[in-house]
Order: C-alpha cells, then sequence, then structure tokens
C-alpha cells in the first residue's frame, strides 16, 4: 500500500518472442483496466539494421524510461509495457532504475508458444524476414509469470493475467 492505504501502482511488463503475441494481448489487456496507459516499447528500438550489440539502442532504454516514468507519475493505476528486449536482465534493469516515478509495484509475463505456433503466426503477420526462433529460446526474466500462448484465444491468456494482476495486492 502507498500513501494513504490507495493501492499502489502496477507496472505491468509483458515479454516474449516477436509474434508470440504481446501487443494483441497488452492491447486487450490494457482496455480492460480503467485508468490505464500502454506503452509499446518495441517501437523505442525500431532501427534498421537491428542488432542487440549496437549501443545506440540504449537511447531506446532510456526512451522506454522516460515514457514508463511519464505515465506512472501522471498516475495511472496500470501501467502496461510490452517489449522483446526486457527479456534480458541487464536491459530491464537499466531501464527499470532509470524510472522517475516512486512506489509502484512490478508484475511480469514472458509470453511462450511452440515453434509450429510461432511459424504460423509470423506467416499470418505477412512478415516477409525469416522468423527467428532466438527470443523463443531465450530462457525467461527471473520472477516472470510464464504464460504459453498455444492453442488459447487472446481472451483466455487476458484472462490468466488478469486473475495474477488482481490477486496481487502490491
Amino acid at each position: 500500500m502507498s500513501e494513504a492505504g490507495k493501492p499502489r501502482q502496477k507496472l505491468i511488463i509483458i515479454t516474449g518472442s516477436p509474434c508470440v503475441g504481446k501487443t494483441t494481448v497488452t492491447d486487450a489487456l490494457f482496455t480492460s483496466y480503467e485508468n490505464s496507459a500502454f506503452f509499446d516499447g518495441d517501437w523505442a528500438w525500431c532501427v534498421n539494421p537491428f542488432s542487440l550489440d549496437d549501443p545506440r539502442l540504449r537511447n531506446g532504454d532510456k526512451t522506454m524510461s522516460f515514457a514508463l516514468s511519464t505515465y506512472l507519475n501522471s498516475k495511472f493505476d496500470y501501467v502496461f509495457f510490452s517489449s522483446v528486449v526486457v527479456m534480458g536482465e541487464d536491459i530491464r534493469g537499466n531501464i527499470l532504475n532509470d524510472i522517475t516515478a516512486k512506489d509502484f509495484s512490478v508484475i511480469a509475463f514472458t509470453l511462450t508458444c511452440s515453434e509450429e505456433t510461432l511459424l504460423e503466426r509470423h506467416r499470418k503477420r505477412g512478415d516477409k524476414n525469416e522468423c527467428s526462433f532466438f527470443w523463443l529460446h531465450k530462457e525467461p526474466h527471473p520472477g516472470d509469470y510464464v504464460i504459453n500462448t498455444d492453442d488459447k484465444s487472446v481472451e483466455q491468456v487476458v484472462e490468466e493475467m488478469k486473475r495474477i494482476i488482481d490477486e496481487r495486492k502490491v
């Protein structure tokens, strides 16, 4: 609890491989909560060519921290943040450490699926790039709730996540 017994704000992080359903699920989840905001962090890293080793991407991390700080300092009860790159402990830690807001809790989810499901979603999206399993096979960030999205509708995944979010008191 924060000041005057009011529940703390919740920063909800949703990560996982490209095409796993992060944006679709986050959009549906965000619209189900009043007084909420949604930031798709992948846009902060939308560069060509893309390389995790490019030091300029640290600017994208700062953009994410700034946007999340702005939403949290604006007193949204729920701030939803989706991004592939926050699977990594260092990147997530740097982004969270640079948030200027105080007294919020973090609930994090890693969405996953089978290679077959990922290939099918990649095809449906019409992505002309080769489908990579790099992110799919990365270990989830320690402490994340892992949700397998195989054979589940968006609504089913959202309901599963809502149960977890609503059960967390802080």
